[in-house]
């Protein structure tokens, strides 16, 4: 199977920029935008970050602020944060052994480090690969993980896979069967998130009153490091480096 998803590949590869390097913090960088973000969208924040920060040390010294900032619109504003922590590591003490020892760098993401920077013979596990995985029965290279993301976010998709359009097709177990995603995102009008996510809006602006501002959001946030409460006043965190 992986000779006819490779040779699938060849002629169907999407023209992503985070294919055209090996160097592991815009690998990272990748990685971190990516999850729970559709492709899309990261593109061109991708591009624009590593052209504001290029490199693990640009981004360790700079304002979590302007880290918070810039971060505006991918969604779950603590990976933002979180991957200037690890950037900080990184530019402080070089690339940890166990990779997950990182903030906010989970096995999947690691894995995605190993194999993609670092030339580890090893298979990043995430959603769309085990998808695939489990609908074929098959195990499948290394080599193959470029196309296995692909063909899982274009192809074999989670409620109605394209088996038509499958390189795998005629030796898919599963082929024509439907199944239901792994899990399901909660709504995001009227939750706690969106509330959050409105608090910090308000703060990337200008500092607020604590008083005028939603205290229970305020406080989830700061666990997070994306605010501080000083005076009464909500802002943005600051980061001077030493």
């Amino acid at each position: 199977m992986d000779d006819l998803l490779l040779a699938w590949f060849a002629d169907n590869a999407r023209d992503l920029p985070w294919r055209e390097t090996r160097d592991a913090y815009a690998i990272l960088v990748s990685e971190v935008m990516l999850q729970q973000t559709q492709v899309a969208r990261v593109v061109p924040r991708y591009i624009s970050w590593l052209e504001r920060w290029p490199t693990a040390q640009a981004l360790g010294a700079a304002s979590t602020a302007d880290v918070i900032r810039e971060w505006q619109g991918l969604g779950y504003n603590r990976r933002g944060v979180n991957l200037q922590r690890a950037a900080r590591i990184v530019a402080e003490r070089g690339w940890p052994g166990d990779l997950t020892e990182l903030p906010g760098v989970g096995r999947y993401t690691a894995d995605a480090i190993r194999a993609f920077a670092f030339g580890e013979a090893v298979l990043p596990l995430d959603t769309n690969v085990l998808r695939v995985q489990t609908r074929t029965e098959h195990a499948f290279e290394p080599a193959s993980a470029q196309a296995l993301f692909d063909l899982g976010r274009e192809i074999c998709i989670a409620r109605v896979p394209r088996c038509d359009s499958c390189p795998l097709a005629e030796q898919c177990p599963a082929r024509g069967t439907r199944s239901e995603p792994l899990r399901k995102q909660s709504r995001f009008d009227g939750s706690f998130r969106q509330r959050r996510a409105a608090t910090l809006r308000l703060v990337t602006e200008t500092p607020q009153p604590l008083v005028e501002l939603d205290r229970d959001a305020v406080a989830s946030l700061e666990r997070d490091g994306l605010v501080v409460s000083q005076g009464g006043t909500v802002k943005l965190p600051e980061f001077t480096p030493s």
